[in-house]
């Protein structure tokens, strides 16, 4: 029942907009895209993602590994190869893609049946993307030797440049698992008082971003003087600052975010130093806009922070929101 080899009844769209790979594609001058990570698997192929392996793609002898087969120009031989848990996935929402092979067990075999498709394909090869840091060494080794002639050359940039523009659905995840972690952090901040300590409130907050639907990813914490940001016995008291910094995951959309508080009243000296934070950072979001670089928010803010008397002890970073 679960050696399924048929081929799936194809989607009628393709998820992603794939005139914008073939031509990131063409760029590199790359000839076939193999995908392996979850996270890009998941958005080539539409929101699929093997609920069995979500924790852990440790798997016997072997470990769990998905391969996407794209090639350019080619989007009507793109392929899917997966594990044969995945049938019953792949059962109630068919892939859009034209082969789709759920029956596989171990990165070896994956990999050995989605090089036999794609030889069979009969698509050029000369140059193969891969996800080398998504691809075990046991995998890498029977791509190469599967195609000793061909030039195996990185996918991230490609891939990166493709999925930095969100769509309207991707940001709406992303809403909904930033919201979901400020909420938990404002919960968790209303209900606990001094004696608290970091071990406490990290697990409080994963309870409430579970709560939430999301899941808890990772929460990086301080209280008072130290700047330590791992779990511990370490308590919250009067007059310390807390500051959560917390990643909660909804579908594969981590809404990563930070919130401070403090235990008691703050002193004249913390506001001034919050209103000088908070003008530094408007200063550095006034530039953004469509077709922006990420150098204009350097340009903005770093002026300010040299100009601040506590720029010694400031350091300003501003990162994306990941894939």
């Amino acid at each position: 029942m679960l050696d399924i080899t048929k081929p799936s009844t194809a989607q009628s769209s393709i998820p992603f907009d794939a005139d914008r790979l073939d031509r990131l594609l063409d760029d590199a001058d790359i000839d076939v895209l193999c995908a392996s990570s979850k996270h890009n698997v998941q958005y080539l192929l539409g929101g699929h993602r093997a609920f069995f392996f979500e924790s852990m793609d440790a798997m016997g002898l072997s470990r769990y590994l998905p391969v996407l087969i794209y090639p350019k120009d080619n989007r009507q031989k793109a392929a899917y190869f997966g594990h044969r848990m995945e049938s019953y996935q792949k059962e109630n929402n068919p892939f859009w893609v034209s082969e789709a092979q759920t029956n596989s067990s171990g990165s070896l075999d994956v990999m050995a049946k989605a090089m036999d498709y794609t030889r069979r394909a009969g698509v050029k090869t000369k140059r193969i993307a891969a996800e080398l840091s998504f691809l075990p060494v046991d995998a890498g080794n029977a791509l190469r030797k599967a195609f000793p002639d061909s030039e195996i050359v990185d996918a991230v940039f490609v891939l990166e440049r493709l999925r930095a523009v969100k769509s309207p659905a991707e940001l709406a995840q992303l809403r909904i698992a930033s919201e979901g972690v400020i909420d938990s952090m404002l919960a968790v901040i209303a209900k606990h008082g001094p004696g608290a300590s970091k071990r406490k409130l990290t697990e409080a907050l994963r309870r409430e971003e579970t709560s939430r639907g999301l899941i808890f990813d990772y929460c990086l914490i301080t209280a008072g003087s130290s700047l330590n940001r791992a779990p511990s016995e370490q308590t919250w008291e009067q007059g310390d600052i807390l500051s959560l910094d917390s990643g909660g995951n909804c579908h594969g959309y981590i809404g990563d975010l930070c919130r401070m508080a403090i235990q008691g009243e703050p002193d004249a000296e913390l506001e001034d130093l919050l209103g000088e934070i908070e003008d530094i950072q408007r200063a550095a979001m006034k530039p953004i806009k469509a077709g922006a670089t990420g150098s204009v928010i350097y340009a903005a803010a770093e002026p300010l922070v040299q100009k601040s008397k506590h720029h010694n002890h400031m350091h300003f970073l501003a990162h994306g929101m990941g894939l």
